[in-house]
Formats: C-alpha cells, sequence, structure tokens
C-alpha cells in the first residue's frame, strides 16, 4: 500500500509538523509506504516546478492520499487538484472547522472523503 501525505511544506507550525509526522509514522507502522514531501521531495527547487513534478509522480503512484491541511497552505491546494485528477481516494487527517457558509475548499474534501472512487 503507498499513500501520499498532502501537507504544508512551508511555514508549517512546529505543533503540526509534529502532528503530521507522528501520523506517518503511524502509516507506516502499519505497513503504508508514505510518500512525505519535506522528507521525500527535493526541496531545493528555485521555482517549485520540479517539486510539483516529483509530488505529482507519488501522488499518481499512491493508493491513496492523506490531507493535513491547515487551510492556508496553497501547496495544498495544487497537490489536492491533482490527487482529485488522479481519482485518488482520500483519508482527511485534519482540516480547519468549516464556517457553514457556501461552497468552500473545506467542505470540498469532506465530500470528496465520502464518496465511493469511481462514482462520478
Amino acid at each position: 500500500m503507498k499513500g501520499y501525505i498532502i501537507c504544508p511544506v512551508r511555514n508549517i507550525t512546529k505543533e503540526d509538523k509534529e502532528k503530521v509526522e507522528n501520523f506517518v509514522q503511524s502509516l507506516e507502522a502499519r505497513g503504508w509506504e508514505i510518500h512525505y514531501p519535506p522528507r521525500n521531495t527535493n526541496q531545493h527547487d528555485e521555482t517549485g516546478l520540479m517539486i510539483c513534478t516529483e509530488n505529482r509522480k507519488a501522488i499518481e503512484n499512491s493508493d491513496r492520499v492523506f490531507l493535513y491541511w491547515d487551510g492556508k497552505s496553497t501547496g495544498c491546494l495544487f497537490d489536492m487538484g491533482m490527487a482529485f485528477a488522479f481519482n485518488k481516494p482520500l483519508t482527511i487527517l485534519y482540516i480547519p472547522p468549516d464556517d457553514g457558509s457556501g461552497k468552500s475548499f473545506l467542505k470540498m474534501p469532506r465530500a470528496w472523503e465520502l464518496r465511493e472512487i469511481g462514482s462520478f
């Protein structure tokens, strides 16, 4: 089982980083092979194109994506879009509470997580 963790890399808080790393360790202890971008994607890239290319390949090769989103990271939004395009099943590890008003990227992952893959 291969998984990809969508999570903030730049500007992540120490607390969030510890939580994500605990999720990674827990999944790996259960036999998952996890691609964790801060650890597995070369982050030395002036434009971000190579980072996005590496992440795209890892998402494409994953069986499932896991989402830990602070509600602010644009990189998470980009990775979510790629995972959605590849029709990957999603497990939410954390997203902020939804304020309840209208469409939002806080509602969409919850709906995505609930749908059965291929039902659209």
